[in-house]
């Protein structure tokens, strides 16, 4: 079991339920809009936001955001260690750092002592991007042993200090480098890991990526807090992070769809109905499958683990409910009949 962390009173590793994490996109100097979207990402089932403090207006514009925000938040900060404290003193649940990136030791000490005081974890950000040069030139490139030498070299620094609430990230583009990465600091070191893949590219190779590196490592048992990167507006990072956690079988909050691929026997526009489905059950938070099946031959049979589905026919289909048959409606009818049911469960 790893060490644990409260975040603005979210609990991160110590055996606590993996928390979901997503990043604003918005500007924080804009605190209207940067309300608006953390908003929508609680309502999406987000726990922990993290801002970006680019210069001392972001920052005071993360303080106004602290003062209302539903949410933690973290202060994502680079270069300026001056940024760090002013954030703390506004509010910040968490600061994210990357220690050889804002100056000598006593720039890290200051950012310390400040969060020792105000009791806040600090975050260590390492990057496969932004490794530190005798880093590359001992090991070629951004390995996975690389990257958890730089994890330690910050971690020291920090417990010279007498620092230890501390949470670590080691993110690469490259999956497999951000798995090993993962498990070889995991197998020397209790800290919570906070794990994703960064730079993940468009949406369908971003999600693909994300569950893979995430997922496998999640199967593994490691991992305490997640975000899923993409190119895209972050509430879809949240609903893709509630996805990976739910097949992982590290929570049953929210409806589990199952469907079939379609073939020859479909007489239905199954594609669209699942989508209609997923839109309809986006937000619901019953922990109940629901199957969507392409035909009667296998539909019930197939899902008859499902609480609750539906199978097509040719131009009528059927509601089921562990595999067996409950109702038998026009298709047109479906679809509300079968809202309706799962509405009353």
């Amino acid at each position: 079991m790893t060490r644990q962390i409260n975040v603005g009173g979210v609990k991160i590793g110590g055996g606590a339920p993996v928390v979901i994490q997503s990043m604003l996109n918005t500007r924080t100097t804009d605190v209207a809009a940067c309300l608006d979207q953390i908003r929508q990402l609680h309502a999406a089932g987000c726990q922990i936001v993290r801002l970006a403090v680019p210069n001392m207006e972001g920052a005071r514009g993360f303080a106004e955001i602290c003062k209302e925000s539903p949410l933690p938040l973290v202060a994502d900060i680079h270069f300026d260690y001056k940024l760090a404290i002013a954030a703390a003193e506004g509010g910040a649940a968490k600061i994210r750092i990357n220690p050889g990136n804002i100056g000598g030791e006593d720039r890290v000490k200051a950012v310390v002592e400040v969060c020792q005081d105000k009791h806040i974890p600090i975050r260590i950000g390492v990057n496969g991007g932004s490794l530190d040069k005798k880093l590359l030139e001992k090991y070629g490139h951004p390995t996975a042993p690389a990257l958890v030498e730089s994890a330690f070299e910050h971690l020291e620094l920090l417990e010279k200090f007498g620092f230890y609430d501390t949470c670590v990230s080691m993110k690469s583009s490259t999956v497999p480098t951000m798995v090993a990465a993962a498990r070889l600091f995991r197998s020397k070191c209790d800290y919570p890991l906070h794990i994703g893949v960064t730079e993940t590219g468009p949406v369908r190779q971003g999600l693909i990526k994300s569950a893979l590196g995430i997922g496998s490592l999640l199967l593994d048992g490691i991992g305490d807090t997640i975000r899923v990167s993409l190119t895209d507006d972050p509430v879809e990072e949240v609903y893709a992070a509630k996805d990976i956690l739910k097949a992982a079988g590290l929570r049953r909050e929210g409806v589990n769809i199952i469907s079939c691929p379609t073939c020859g026997r479909t007489r239905i526009d199954l594609i669209g109905l699942v989508n209609q489905v997923d839109a309809a059950l986006k937000d619901c938070q019953k922990p109940i499958t629901v199957a969507v099946m392409g035909c009667i031959v296998n539909g019930p049979g197939e899902a008859r683990e499902a609480d609750i589905g539906i199978a097509g026919g040719d131009g009528w289909g059927t509601i089921f409910e562990k595999g067996e048959q409950v109702e038998k409606l026009p298709y047109d009818e479906l679809l509300p009949a079968l809202l309706k049911r799962i509405e009353a469960m």
